[in-house]
């Protein structure tokens, strides 16, 4: 399975990351720092539509993508559109890295969510000490102890967690651990396929206490009225934002769709 793949290579990455930067040295450098995180849950939790706009340059199922834009431009635009970045930083399959996230740091002012395939504590201590204000919790990596320790160390170091979830099981874990912002992926991890009715089932599950974001597979305006009825938050849009010549465009556009 892909995502096993993905795992494996991590898991070596990790030991490339720790060689540079030792564990003991990237704990320190993130419990000293004083940068306060931009507040990721408000982002999205205010009324209408809420939009985290992906910076990626490649994936699994799409291959390299045909990006339209400079990243000084689509920050632009992500600036004056949606209300927060998420950044690929998973090298192999995402072709992602660190320094990205630390350029769009330097080009934004919204908040920026960390996305990979976190599976170690060093992960989260590298995430504050980057730049990013809230991490990728994926739940279909994760054990359930695991998902509890990773959402308390972010949140004592001012990190926000988006947990991930595909399935009922991974949606019951989430909420037990009292998860404020669930991402729902329509993705199938297993085949890639995408599902947007995976939403509509979960999204019965959660309070209305929870952000609810729904990831992958958004497309089209036809998407966003069937989001609009799960009563979703928040929409994650990586490829047509990726492929679009003027994501602010499309993005001001959906909003619009969604209050109407």
């Amino acid at each position: 399975m892909i995502l096993d793949r993905i795992v494996a290579d991590k898991k070596k990455r990790l030991i490339e990351h720790k060689r540079l930067v030792s564990e003991e040295e990237i704990k320190s450098a993130a419990l000293k720092s004083k940068r306060e995180s931009l507040n990721f849950y408000n982002a999205l939790a205010k009324e209408g539509l809420s939009i985290i706009g992906e910076f990626k340059r490649a994936s699994p199922s799409l291959g390299v993508i045909s990006n339209k834009l400079t990243l000084t431009d689509r920050m632009g635009q992500y600036n004056a559109s949606v209300d927060a970045v998420s950044c690929l930083t998973e090298e192999d399959h995402f072709y992602g890295s660190i320094e990205y996230l630390k350029q769009i740091r330097k080009m934004s002012s919204l908040p920026i969510l960390r996305k990979d395939f976190i599976i170690d504590p060093y992960q989260i201590y590298e995430a504050k000490v980057i730049g990013a204000d809230a991490i990728l919790l994926i739940a279909a990596i994760l054990t359930e102890v695991q998902i509890k320790e990773y959402y308390s160390l972010a949140e004592s170091l001012g990190l926000f967690s988006l947990v991930e979830v595909h399935n009922e099981t991974e949606m019951e874990q989430a909420l037990k651990i009292g998860a404020k912002i669930i991402g729902i992926n329509n993705r199938d991890l297993k085949d890639f396929t995408i599902h947007l009715d995976t939403t509509k089932r979960l999204s019965k599950m959660v309070d209305k206490e929870v952000v609810l974001v729904s990831e992958s597979g958004v497309t089209k305006t036809e998407d966003i009225m069937f989001l609009k009825e799960c009563s979703v938050d928040a929409l994650l849009i990586g490829r047509a934002f990726m492929e679009a010549e003027n994501p602010e465009e499309l993005a001001r556009e959906w909003k619009k769709v969604y209050q109407e």
